[in-house]
């Protein structure tokens, strides 16, 4: 049935969507994880404040990082050349990410184990790294992706990096990492606002309602650096093959300061999404301040999901460029796997994703309500 209802071109297209969705999914899910923790330091001062904070996100940080293993399995299924140049190429960028990752579940399962203050105090800086340093990373590296990775391909598709995790921290992509920041903070504020009571509550309401707003004025300036050309650009100059063998060296591409504006201005519809990547962060904005929690917290995520997708429609059909030689750039159509291999992923996909889309909603309806000091100090020991 796949077979007959998807072509190879077809297949592609549906997968680049859904590394897309996996992506935003993550963002959206584990994303507010990440805020949160980023945020500790600034919302909960007494350790009563940080349990409260911490306890909003105890059940469910470890079903949303999910999102961040089909993400990567995705990839290494989907798109095994990405797989390949971007985990061996960021290779130090993301060993720090994982390195915050793991911090994470060891600050919650060892916190509350003494209740010596100094002792959780270390732990609460742990989860500071694990929330602030992942966001930065995922931002940096994106706003890499955008100026193009120093990579080739040998005749035998052999890859070879030829970059630095120094020469990843460029001004233009650290300025990517902190729209990412603040995308998160506000992400993690709205969350805290949503399931927190009290003070806490309070704190991320006011944070929340800056950082929304850097948010907007980050991304849109993000939005005059393409315009201006300085975060780099690409096209495939060469007539494109979407059902052709996945080989990138089949291709011509040019360095073009305009590329990345190109898909919009070829189909101008679509410039209501990086629009919608401006306004919702300030709709959650307006939220935080009249104390909408839900409309909040919805607003938040409907920002990440479109200041992403303004990316990801903005690269097609590029999924990774080349800086030292363009033309040995990725594509959706030349670094995907087989057509049997995207068919059979995509059969699970649609066997398993909506199971794990009605679990995950579950869990939800069963956590739902808020997070005080008074339910924290009733639970005990069973709460972090």
């Amino acid at each position: 049935m796949i077979d007959f209802l998807f072509d190879y071109e077809t297949l592609r297209v549906i997968w680049w969507i859904l590394l897309g969705i996996l992506l935003i999914g993550f963002a959206a899910t584990d994303g507010f994880d990440m805020g949160v923790g980023a945020l500790l330091p600034f919302v909960a001062r007494t350790d009563a404040e940080r349990r409260v904070a911490i306890n909003t996100i105890g059940p469910v940080w470890e079903g949303n990082q999910v999102w961040f293993i089909l993400g990567g399995g995705a990839i290494f299924a989907a798109w095994p050349a990405l797989y390949a140049l971007s985990f061996s190429g960021f290779y130090l960028a993301m060993f720090l990410v994982l390195l915050a990752l793991i911090l994470r579940p060891v600050a919650f399962k060892y916190r509350s184990k003494r209740p010596d203050p100094a002792w959780r105090r270390r732990w609460d800086w742990a989860l500071f790294v694990g929330g602030a340093v992942p966001a930065l990373i995922f931002g940096v590296a994106l706003g890499n992706t955008l100026q193009g990775v120093p990579f080739h391909f040998t005749p035998d598709l052999r890859p070879i990096y030829e970059g630095s995790l120094f020469g990843l921290l460029n001004p233009l992509a650290l300025y990517c990492g902190l729209v990412s920041v603040a995308m998160l903070i506000t992400h993690g504020a709205a969350w805290l606002a949503f399931k927190a009571e009290g003070i806490v509550e309070d704190r991320a309401r006011a944070i929340g309602a800056r950082s929304a707003v850097i948010t907007s004025l980050l991304f849109a300036g993000g939005g005059v650096l393409v315009w201006l050309g300085l975060l780099g650009g690409y096209r495939v100059t060469s007539p494109i093959v979407w059902d052709g063998p996945s080989n990138p060296l089949l291709k011509t591409v040019s360095a073009d300061s305009g590329a990345w504006l190109a898909n919009f201005h070829a189909h101008p519809l679509l410039w209501v999404v990086p629009a919608l990547g401006v306004v919702a962060p300030l709709l959650a904005a307006i939220g935080f301040r009249t104390r909408r929690e839900g409309w909040t917290f919805l607003a938040s995520q409907f920002g990440v999901a479109m200041i992403i997708a303004t990316v990801g429609l903005a690269m097609f059909p590029i999924l990774l460029p080349s800086s030292s030689n363009p033309s040995h750039s990725l594509t959706v159509f030349d670094a995907s796997s087989s057509r049997a291999t995207l068919r059979n992923m995509l059969i699970a996909t649609v066997i398993f994703l909506p199971l794990i889309l009605a679990y995950t909603g579950w869990v939800y309806s069963v956590l739902w309500g808020k997070v005080g000091e008074k339910s924290v100090e009733k639970a005990g020991s069973s709460a972090y």
